[in-house]
C-alpha cells in the first residue's frame, strides 16, 4: 500500500482536521523510530500504520479497533498492518497484544503525541522546537490536563518497550521534532 492510498482510504472514513492531524503526527512519529530502531527498511510500512492506526474512530468510535479490521480486510490489505494498527487498543478496545517492536511503538506513542502537542500548544512559543521533558512530565502528573490522554497507557507502553517514562517522553518528542511538518497534514 502506497502513502496515497493509505491516505485516501483514511479520508474515505475521516474528514475531521484533528483526527487527519494526529494522524499525520503518528505517521512521522512510526517513520522516525523505524529509522531509529534498525527498522529503515520498513519506515514506509511502519509510518502507513501510523497513518492508518485510528482509520474507524471517526465514524465508529464505539467499535475503535474492531472496525478497522474488517475495513481493511475488505479492502484486502495486509494482516501484518491489521494486526499492528489493532494491537494499539490492546487491554481498552481489543485484545490483540503488542508483540512486535513496531507494535509497541504505536500502543506507546499514539497517546503520547496527544499529550506531547497538548504541552506544546500551552507554551507561549506554541512550538516542539523549544519543549523539554519537565514540561511534558509536569503536565503528565496533572490528571486533569489533556485529560482524554491516558497516562496509564502511555506508562505500560514505555514498560512493553522496555523504556523509562522519561526516555519515551524524550524520544517521542524528538521524533515529533523532527517530523513535523515532513508528514505533510493535508495529505501531502
Amino acid at each position: 500500500m502506497t502513502r496515497d492510498e493509505a491516505w485516501a482510504l483514511l479520508t474515505r472514513y475521516n474528514e475531521g482536521e484533528f483526527h487527519l492531524r494526529h494522524a499525520c503526527t503518528v505517521e512521522g512519529v512510526m517513520r522516525y523510530f523505524a529509522n531509529e530502531l534498525g527498522y529503515g527498511d520498513e519506515a514506509d510500512f511502519w509510518a502507513i500504520v501510523g497513518l492508518l492506526h485510528d482509520l474507524d474512530f471517526e465514524k465508529y468510535p464505539e467499535e475503535h479497533c474492531i472496525k478497522s479490521q474488517e475495513i481493511m480486510r475488505e479492502e484486502g490489505l495486509d494482516e501484518r498492518l491489521i494486526r499492528a494498527t489493532a494491537s494499539h487498543g490492546y487491554g481498552l478496545v481489543c485484545d490483540i497484544k503488542p508483540e512486535h517492536e513496531m507494535e509497541k511503538v504505536l500502543f506507546a506513542v499514539d497517546e503520547l503525541t496527544g499529550l506531547i502537542n497538548a504541552v506544546a500548544i500551552m507554551r507561549p512559543s506554541k512550538s516542539l522546537d523549544d519543549l523539554e521533558l519537565p514540561s511534558v512530565k509536569k503536565k503528565f502528573k496533572d490528571k486533569k490536563f489533556a485529560a482524554g490522554c491516558s497516562r496509564d497507557v502511555i506508562r505500560q507502553g514505555a514498560e512493553m518497550l522496555g523504556w523509562s517514562l522519561d526516555d519515551l517522553i524524550s524520544r517521542t518528542i524528538l521524533a515529533m521534532r523532527s517530523s513535523a511538518g515532513s508528514a505533510g497534514g493535508a495529505g501531502s
